[in-house]
């Protein structure tokens, strides 16, 4: 729908061409009948054209559309104060305001309404928050109205408008700062919220803020400086002591993390999302009876709680009982389940379904899923497949050659990279079985490190990165390394050698050569119709955004080989490719291979890897605690019948893939 033909119903409704609106809209919405803002005009202008009950009847079909968005449910709000019924009208404003707590026109009705049935500190509370909204800039006001109901752009463009014009503003720049998170630009955000902080440092809301995008950036022990500032002052602040606790977990220290958590529950309401955390502690630390009653404690607090089932399906060992189905189906089906929700348990259902046998329900689900799920994300094929030119293109031999010994020269991370769901996580618990080597986790420092060389894009076909790799010199290599190795040093107790498994660091293996040159560097491979199929049945917790698509998963396989090519042919011998089919047919001889690689002696509790306790945090983490078996390798072969696609588009990768 062309953006002008709703600027003109705006302008309308501003006119109070209600009739108008009506006409022009409902014709609009015969072509795009789930048009966001199209619908709510035509319920706005049905409300003043004196038929409150239509304009409900509309607005049903909105929030089937678009159910958090808030301005649906102000309007709902004014057509029950049409119709005089104070209660109704009350829960729709109020349902508004915790969607979107700007919208100061729902506090001013909820104050009239609470004083009119006699809630007089409810009214006092909606009188404080529509005075709170008062001492703010009103364009910062609007921008929050905006961002609240998804409105990124337009959000961003009023509130850097205002700094601009009228310098630091702490809501205006917590406001940026939140756009940012949204958008994952947490290095931004970080800068934005360190700010506010030095302007404004008793802003209790601002510094959780900015301990949640340290978490977010890796940064643990620093937000847990910031949480127990603010646990000293709210020491029963529930979000922050939630916070608190997952702060131990993303260091490894699980059991502290379940402590905390524990003293959660103690003397307070069931939660959860709480079961929840507890049980990926419990199955982290291989503690897998206790993490299925904890999952299904978290199902039990709330029937529709989508993640509570996936986490058990995702267990990959764990089968579902005819019950937990029966309420699976039923909480996928209603109407009221959110969209969140939805995906979860299309997922479970799906894997719960293949453990029976029932491929086509089954694929129909994961299908399911994975088209909900590409819903919410922005994923762009095009990027991931210029950025390959770009390597291609600045990464070279003569680039690798000039700069040779450059960088911090310690031998300490073990890269092992690839595509997800290739078998990193067996190579990892692997090697992690010798003595001189431990598993961290997937680390985000050479993502964090791209992310700031790359810096703001203001030319998307001339890039910034990886074209300044050419432009650094070797001080600079040296500090990147450093920096590398001082965010790894917090997740490290000691051994030698650490592993860092984040798969996608193989578009960065230029980079992280220049800056590491005697890190190890291993590439776990997998055949790509078991690889691809395996993505498109896991539903990653965050990024990971190609896997729901067939067509995006062969393209990002394919790009991912010929990036790898590159690799092996402008760093001969720097890379070790481990195929899982061979790791699955010759144990031992992989072993061996990889040991020499990393310049190790031979360890034979490598060999009984699966005896190894130890948190693993990934998808893998109970299948690397059992003995090899062949049964994985060809799973997808069950569902063929629907996989033709998948086959076309991989291509000649089908064939090629050892190469």
């Amino acid at each position: 729908m062309d953006p002008a033909d709703i600027a003109r119903l705006r302008q309308l409704l501003r006119q109070k061409q209600y009739a108008e609106v009506l006409a022009q809209g409902e014709a609009l919405l015969a072509n795009a009948p789930t048009q966001r803002d199209a619908m709510l005009f035509v319920a706005v202008a049905q409300r003043y054209l004196g038929r409150p009950a239509v304009a409900l009847a509309t607005l049903e079909r909105l929030e089937q559309a678009h159910p958090r968005f808030s301005r649906l449910h102000e309007e709902r709000g004014r057509c029950f104060v049409d119709l005089k019924n104070a209660a109704e009208a009350t829960r729709a404003f109020e349902r508004a305001v915790a969607l979107n707590p700007s919208l100061q026109g729902c506090w001013r009705m909820l104050e009239g309404l609470y004083r009119m049935t006699g809630q007089g500190a409810q009214a006092q509370s909606a009188s404080q928050q529509l005075a709170a909204l008062q001492q703010v800039p009103p364009d910062v006001v609007s921008a929050a109205a905006l961002f609240a109901d998804g409105e990124l752009e337009a959000s961003e463009a009023l509130v850097r408008s205002f700094l601009i014009r009228e310098g630091d503003n702490v809501e205006g720049m917590r406001l940026l700062a939140a756009i940012g998170i949204e958008r994952k630009v947490y290095d931004d955000a970080e800068i934005l919220l360190a700010a506010v902080l030095r302007i404004e440092p008793s802003h209790s809301a601002a510094r959780r803020e900015y301990a949640g995008v340290l978490v977010e950036l890796g940064r643990h022990l620093e937000a847990r400086v910031e949480l127990e500032r603010l646990l000293r002052d709210e020491p029963e602040n529930r979000n922050n002591r939630a916070l608190y606790a997952f702060t131990y977990a993303g260091l490894g220290d699980h059991e502290r993390a379940m402590s905390l958590y524990r003293d959660l529950l103690n003397g307070g309401p069931e939660d959860a999302e709480t079961h929840l955390s507890i049980a990926h502690a419990q199955k982290t630390l291989g503690q897998q009876p206790a993490a299925i009653e904890s999952y299904r404690r978290a199902a039990a607090c709330r029937a529709d709680y989508g993640d509570a089932y996936w986490s058990l399906a995702n267990l990959k060992t764990y089968r579902f009982p005819d019950d937990e189905i029966a309420q699976m189906r039923a909480a996928e089906s209603a109407p009221a389940t959110a969209p969140a929700d939805r995906i979860h348990l299309s997922f479970a259902l799906a894997k719960a379904l293949e453990d029976r046998g029932d491929y086509a329900e089954s694929y129909r689900l994961y299908e399911r899923g994975n088209a909900l799920q590409h819903l919410q994300v922005s994923y762009r094929p095009e990027i991931i497949e210029n950025n390959t030119r770009a390597q291609i293109e600045c990464c070279t031999q003569e680039l690798f050659a000039a700069r040779a010994g450059w960088g911090a020269q310690e031998p300490d991370p073990i890269l092992i990279v690839g595509l997800p769901r290739s078998g990193s996580t067996l190579l990892e618990q692997i090697l992690a079985s010798h003595p001189a080597v431990e598993g961290t986790q997937e680390l985000p420092a050479v993502q964090q490190l791209v992310a700031r060389l790359r810096g703001r894009e203001t030319e998307p076909g001339y890039p910034r990165y990886p074209r300044i790799l050419g432009e650094l010199d070797a001080p600079a290599f040296a500090a990147l390394g450093s920096e590398y190795l001082r965010a790894a040093q917090p997740y490290r107790t000691g051994r030698r050698f650490f592993i860092d498994k984040m798969p996608n660091n193989f578009r960065h293996l230029g980079f992280i050569h220049l800056m590491l040159p005697n890190a190890k560097i291993i590439d776990a491979r997998r055949e790509p119709m078991a690889c691809c199929f395996s993505n498109f049945k896991q539903l990653f917790a965050n990024g990971q955004e190609f896997t729901y698509s067939i067509t995006d998963l062969a393209r990002y396989y394919r790009s991912y080989l010929e990036l790898m090519r590159h690799w092996d042919r402008v760093l001969p011998g720097r890379i070790l490719r481990v195929q899982h089919e061979d790791v699955i047919g010759d144990l031992e001889g992989s072993v061996r291979r990889m040991l020499d690689f990393c310049g190790l002696p031979f360890e034979p509790k490598c060999i009984e890897f699966h005896r190894t306790r130890r948190s693993v945090r990934t998808a893998s983490s109970e299948q690397v605690r059992q003995p090899l078996f062949r049964d994985g390798l060809d799973q997808w072969r069950n569902f063929a019948p629907w996989l033709e696609p998948l086959q076309d588009a991989l291509g000649d990768a089908l064939q090629d893939y050892r190469r």
